[in-house]
């Protein structure tokens, strides 16, 4: 069975930084891509960085310059670093995990940890 939990989600005021961690449980689950999306109340899901097994990140534009995606060498964890965070940041994020199991293509999502940004 494959699990991804997330985890670092907290209370922060505007300016802070906090650092969300990803974490992929599973024995036969080769994990080819970690991304992170967050989604905010009333609104839609949207993905906000993305990071294959070759490394190679990926940012949406209202991220860029404040978050950074990164994955621990051979290892199912992923991080996002969010520094400079905003009230707009506010969301629950949740991490995506693409890969293979045997010959399948699949994908597993995480239960999601709060961001909320407020003074």
């Amino acid at each position: 069975q494959v699990q991804v939990v997330e985890s670092g989600g907290d209370l922060v005021q505007p300016g802070g930084s906090l650092r969300l961690s990803c974490v992929v449980s599973a024995s036969r689950f080769r994990v080819y891509a970690m991304n992170w999306h967050r989604q905010a109340p009333g609104k839609q899901r949207e993905l906000g960085a993305g990071i294959t097994t070759h490394g190679y990140p990926e940012y949406a534009d209202f991220v860029k310059g404040r978050f950074a995606i990164s994955r621990d060498s051979g290892e199912n964890t992923g991080h996002l670093q969010m520094n400079d965070l905003k009230h707009e940041d506010t969301a629950v994020y949740y991490c995506h995990a693409e890969g293979t199991l045997g010959d399948a293509r699949v994908d597993y999502w995480g239960q999601g940890t709060q961001v909320t940004v407020s003074s």
